[in-house]
Order: structure tokens, then C-alpha cells, then sequence
């Protein structure tokens, strides 16, 4: 009788678990260097975190701090959203993703912008060990006090070389149309 029991709350549960390619997870957590090349050149650190709340959707959130070089200047930017993911291969989803963003340069008056961004795109992994990512989008901020950073398309490339199950090191680019750059590299834990 307990083991039936058992068998019918897995069972229907299997709706609900995350529906993903093989060897993608959308359930982790990150933490990284980060460095940004706008005009002057800013670097720090950075967390990036995921969950998986039903088959095809995770939540999301990103948070950088950096300093702008040979400056006292802080920049702290953050993301949170929400995801779609879709198998369309037995390794590669479609993906995409919108977020409310936040970027506030520390010690600059009124230099505190509020935005949004959504992205497409595709995720595939090769096999145990690695992952690669492709997406496409635009992030846009509100006018304050007249001015704003301006919206811009970019391309975002990825990667994930995986040393175990759960252990892999993740890097990013983010490419911007007006020729900025953001990137960051550092560990990540999957589960």
C-alpha cells in the first residue's frame, strides 16, 4: 500500500517537473567575474541564479557590481525575469526571456535608470560536458531627468564546459549594436 502511495504521487507530480533538452537545466546558481567595455572600461563581480518553476518556464535574476577604471565610480546593474524554454531537438530548447532591469551608477546623481529587455534564442548541449548558447535581443531604459541610456539590440553568446554533474564554468558575452561589450566567466552549480 506505501509503495503505491509513493508510485501515485510521483506520478502525479510528472506534470509539473521541468521540461527541458537532454543535459540542460535551468535550475542554477552562479557566480562571476564581470568586466564591461563602454567608453571606459568597468569591471567586478557579478551572481546570475535560475529556477525551474514548471515545464517550460524558469525564473531568473542577474546582479553585477563593477567599478569603472581609474574612477570611484560604482555601477551596479540588475535583471529579474521570467523564461520560456522548449525542447526543439533531443539537445536544444528555444528559449526566451523578458526582465525588468535596474542600472544605477553609485555616487552620480540621478544616474538611475529603470528598463526592461526580452531575448530569443537557442541553448543546445554537446553531449555531457558542454553547452552553447545563442540569443538575440533589446533592452530599452526610462527617460529620468531627460536622459537615459539609449535602447539598443545586442547578441549574447554563451558557453558551459560541465566537469561533473553538477559543476561546470560558465562564460558570456553580450554584444551591443553601438559596440559595447559585457562579458563574464566564473563557476556554476547545477541541479
Amino acid at each position: 500500500m506505501k509503495n503505491s502511495l509513493i508510485a501515485l504521487a510521483l506520478v502525479a507530480a510528472l506534470p509539473f517537473t521541468a521540461s527541458a533538452a537532454e543535459g540542460l537545466s535551468y535550475n542554477y546558481a552562479e557566480a562571476d567575474y564581470a568586466k564591461t567595455q563602454a567608453g571606459g572600461d568597468a569591471e567586478g563581480w557579478g551572481v546570475k541564479g535560475s529556477y525551474a518553476f514548471l515545464p517550460n518556464f524558469h525564473a531568473f535574476g542577474e546582479y553585477t557590481r563593477q567599478e569603472v577604471e581609474h574612477t570611484n565610480l560604482d555601477i551596479e546593474q540588475w535583471r529579474v525575469g521570467a523564461g520560456f524554454n522548449k525542447e526543439i531537438a533531443p539537445t536544444t530548447d528555444f528559449v526566451a526571456r523578458v526582465a525588468y532591469e535596474k542600472y544605477d551608477e553609485k555616487f552620480a546623481q540621478g544616474l538611475d535608470f529603470n528598463g526592461y529587455s526580452a531575448e530569443a534564442g537557442i541553448r543546445t548541449a554537446f553531449g555531457k560536458h558542454a553547452e552553447v548558447y545563442a540569443m538575440a535581443g533589446y533592452e530599452d531604459f526610462s527617460k529620468k531627468h531627460g536622459i537615459s541610456p539609449e535602447g539598443d539590440f545586442y547578441g549574447r553568446l554563451g558557453g558551459q564546459v560541465k566537469l561533473n554533474q553538477n559543476w561546470g564554468i560558465n562564460g558570456d558575452i553580450k554584444m551591443f549594436n553601438n559596440g559595447d561589450k559585457q562579458w563574464t566567466v566564473g563557476p556554476r552549480f547545477s541541479w
